[in-house]
């Protein structure tokens, strides 16, 4: 039995599996011009539960879906409308001009209550991107500022039907309310700040968030690690996920059994959808860190659409990146020391000679990169490297510390070419890479944009906290 995508889509069936996952507020269809509203707002975790207070984008956590074709510019108006609070908006994976990247004091002044900001740009890659504040992002991310970004391709794949999950965390009291416990030592220098409630969507995870799906359904689901701090470890048992695109950059397609995201990673998966009508099955985080179960896939009882998958998925197409030469390729080295069961070995904070002992207690600051660490986007810093446009670089991570580091880089994509020293067969393209603890990572990019790039780890404390630096191109 075999259906078009477009008779699909017309069925209510199709519709009925729309409606029961927790849905994202979609920006007009064809504009270019957008407006990001930055507020105050409340929303339930649950149909039934109480509300919880958050501060989004457009009113709605996630925020809006900005959604793009490859090569189109853009222009996004960020108003400000919090009260009292500065913020700015990166644009995370994009590949944008410097002055666009929304880094306070690096590309841009934060954005004053009441004011607004204008970004422009061009939309280089197709892929799985976001959005969300690099002003005090520890806080303003788990408040409820981050939304999804999706950049299409010219010739999608063959699939029946497109999901997006946004994955996050918020940590609430019995009442439902934000506990504003933001910013404390003990998340900054252990794992970062976890909620106690995950959300999907904006929606409390569990059994009640339901994917309704019909047997046979071939299904795209790009999943987007909004978290500040939670990592992610997925699986749905009795399926096979194939992954198609890491970080919205595609790969040859892949066949995982759990499916790992880091805060600020991305990946795209194709899962054929062949158990029997009326069955259900969970979707588990099995992280260390387990919240359980995430979501469940439930069938529709109609009749199956197709009786065997539809062959292998297809490969997107590629993004025009600028290949790196490992050989030709200048070599840096980045260590990393500090957390709460370590010892940092720090010499300066923020340019100046520090006290060791006081650096947890006064200065709220936990981690450090090449001996140094500073306040997140402090006004006086030093890059902690130079290179030239063109220049072919290889950087070599060194996590000497106990905790799992997601290191994001901004304004370029990076080949992941080895681990512990020794080369890895499948070299992907990422912008975020998740470090183990006592790992070393080598990453190897051409750095063909100009300005000055943040280059920290993505559990958002942990940036705060000193693992925040920078990288200029000149």
């Amino acid at each position: 039995m075999t259906t078009s995508r477009r008779d699909f889509l017309k069925t209510g069936a199709a519709a009925a599996g729309l409606a029961a996952l927790p849905g994202i507020a979609r920006a007009a269809a064809g504009s270019r011009e957008f407006v990001l509203s930055a507020g105050h707002f409340e929303q339930a975790l649950a149909p039934d539960g109480p509300m919880t207070d958050f501060w989004a984008f457009n009113r709605s956590v996630p925020g809006p879906e900005l959604r793009f074709r490859k090569g189109d510019r853009v222009k996004v108006v960020v108003n400000n409308d919090l009260s009292g609070i500065d913020t700015t908006v990166h644009w995370h994976g994009l590949r944008v001009p410097n002055a666009m990247d929304g880094v306070p004091y690096v590309t841009q002044y934060p954005i004053k209550p009441g004011e607004m900001y204008s970004y422009e740009y061009e939309v280089k890659d197709s892929g799985t991107f976001w959005y969300h504040p690099h002003q005090i992002s520890f806080e303003q991310v788990p408040r409820g500022l981050y939304g999804p970004l999706i950049v299409e391709e010219d010739a999608p794949i063959e699939v029946d039907r497109e999901v997006v999950w946004v994955l996050s965390d918020v940590r609430v009291d019995a009442k439902g309310r934000q506990i504003n416990d933001f910013g404390r030592i003990l998340d900054i220098a252990n794992d970062g700040r976890l909620g106690n409630v995950v959300l999907v969507n904006g929606q409390q995870a569990g059994e009640k968030v339901a994917l309704a799906v019909r047997s046979g359904e071939r299904m795209r689901l790009r999943l987007i690690n909004a978290a500040s701090a939670r990592i992610f470890r997925l699986r749905l048992a009795g399926h096979t996920l194939h992954a198609v695109a890491l970080d919205g950059q595609a790969i040859k397609p892949r066949e995982l059994e759990t499916v790992d995201l880091g805060p600020g990673m991305r990946v795209d998966l194709v899962v054929d959808f062949m158990a029997a009508p009326g069955s259900e099955h969970k979707v588990l985080d099995v992280d260390r860190r387990s919240r359980g179960q995430i979501a469940r896939v439930s069938y529709l009882d109609d009749a199956p659409l197709r009786d065997k998958p539809l062959g292998a998925p297809m490969q997107l197409a590629a993004n025009d990146l600028p290949e790196p030469d490992v050989a030709k390729a200048i070599d840096h080295y980045i260590v990393f020391e500090g957390g709460m069961r370590g010892s940092p070995v720090i010499g300066m904070i923020d340019g100046k000679p520090t006290n060791i002992q006081e650096i947890m207690e006064k200065e709220k600051l936990a981690w450090t990169m090449n001996f140094s660490a500073q306040h997140e986007h402090a006004l006086l810093h030093d890059p902690l490297l130079y290179v030239r446009k063109g220049d072919h670089v290889v950087l070599r991570l060194i996590n000497q510390t106990d905790f799992a580091h997601p290191m994001h880089l901004h304004g370029h994509f990076f080949r992941v070419v080895g681990v512990d020293g020794r080369p890895v067969v499948e070299q992907d393209w990422r912008d975020t890479v998740l470090m183990a603890p006592r790992q070393s990572v080598d990453v190897a990019f051409v750095a063909d944009n100009l300005g000055e790039w943040m280059f920290h780890c993505h559990i958002l404390e942990h940036a705060a906290g000193g693992m925040m630096g920078t990288i200029a191109v000149e």
